[in-house]
């Protein structure tokens, strides 16, 4: 499974970003059930993608995330490619779109 990175402050977060070419962001919440089911399929859909970095962010811990990324639910997934965000998905994913995405990323950067 994908190892997840955990980034504990806003500034992990923009490291993260600009250490990484392409992030995958997982904003969650411990008390959202929904967060807690999604993780590991979005782990399993990763796990093709060596070159895609995983970051996972607890929004409670990290406030400022909401603010600085337009959060306004959880789970929230963006994918960055070289710092600017390309995928958004929220709440209820459709991984057969996310997958697609994915696919189309892997080809301009393999």
């Amino acid at each position: 499974m994908k190892k997840r990175n955990e980034l504990t402050s806003i500034e992990m977060v923009d490291d993260f970003l600009q250490q990484n070419e392409l992030v995958f962001l997982y904003v969650s919440r411990p008390e959202c059930s929904v967060c807690h089911a999604l993780l590991p399929k979005i782990r399993e859909l990763l796990e093709p993608y060596p070159m895609v970095s995983l970051g996972h962010v607890d929004a409670n811990l990290v406030e400022e995330v909401a603010s600085r990324f337009l959060i306004f639910t959880v789970p929230t997934m963006i994918m960055f490619v070289e710092q600017k965000e390309y995928i958004r998905a929220d709440r209820f994913v459709r991984f057969d779109r996310l997958e697609e995405q994915l696919q189309q990323i892997h080809r301009m950067y393999s």
